[in-house]
């Protein structure tokens, strides 16, 4: 396995431990189904918790998080609403993001609650 790959895992190992530290019940991790994907999926007693994890080892060009941009973005919003169909969940859905950075074991870890929000699509009328 590549070390960024192993890297990766270890962190979202981390984040894991920590979400459980939090009282969060984990749902999947590493959840798909054909293309899409979701890191983690959570739940607390009232949300469920969408996680996507951003790991980097050291001080590399760019911060975890900025690794989640637009397209990234709809994605996850794309294997969400998938998830909640399949599942059948009625739920308010949270979207956090957990970056994970340094060196194993010694991760530091930043939860960003509701990182992002479901775009919004607006239809014009002609």
């Amino acid at each position: 396995m590549a070390q960024h790959n192993e890297i990766g895992k270890k962190g979202e190992a981390a984040a894991i431990e920590y979400l459980k530290m939090k009282n969060y019940q984990i749902r999947h991790i590493n959840w798909y189904r054909g293309h899409l994907e979701l890191d983690i999926v959570a739940q607390t007693e009232e949300e469920l918790v969408v996680v996507e994890v951003k790991t980097r080892s050291g001080n590399e060009w760019d911060s975890p998080e900025s690794a989640v941009n637009n397209t990234k973005i709809k994605r996850i919003i794309s294997a969400t609403d998938f998830y909640i169909k399949y599942f059948n969940i009625d739920l308010p859905v949270r979207f956090d993001v957990i970056c994970v950075t340094g060196y194993y074991p010694n991760f530091q870890i930043d939860h960003i609650e509701d990182a992002f929000y479901p775009p919004v699509n607006i239809h014009r009328r002609r």
